[in-house]
C-alpha cells in the first residue's frame, strides 16, 4: 500500500523527471539550430548568393527556438508553479502577521 509520503515522492520524481525531459528537448533543438543555420548559410552562399533565402528558416526556426526557451525557462522555472506557489504562501502569511497586530 502506498503511504501519502511515498505516492508524494513519486509526483515529485515524475515532475522534475517530466523537466529534465523538456530542458533535454530544448538542448537538442538548440544544438541542431546551430549546426543547422550555418549549413544552410553555405549552402545559400554557395549556390547563388543573390537572394539570401537562409534568412526565413533562421528567423522562423529561431522563434520556435525562444518560444522553447520561454516554456522550459520562464512558465515551468523562474515564473513556475513553485514561484507563484512560494509567492502566495508569502502573502498568506503576511496577511496573517498583519492581522495579528491589528
Amino acid at each position: 500500500m502506498k503511504t501519502p509520503s511515498n505516492n508524494n515522492f513519486e509526483d515529485k520524481y515524475i515532475k522534475a523527471r517530466k523537466q529534465v525531459e523538456e530542458l533535454k528537448g530544448f538542448y537538442y533543438n538548440l544544438i541542431s539550430y546551430c549546426l543547422v543555420i550555418p549549413f544552410l548559410i553555405f549552402i545559400n552562399y554557395r549556390t547563388y548568393w543573390g537572394f539570401h533565402w537562409f534568412w526565413f528558416p533562421m528567423i522562423g526556426w529561431g522563434m520556435g527556438l525562444a518560444f522553447h526557451a520561454y516554456h522550459v525557462f520562464v512558465n515551468n522555472g523562474i515564473f513556475g508553479k513553485k514561484w507563484e506557489e512560494r509567492k502566495i504562501e508569502q502573502f498568506m502569511r503576511e496577511e496573517e502577521e498583519q492581522k495579528h497586530w491589528q
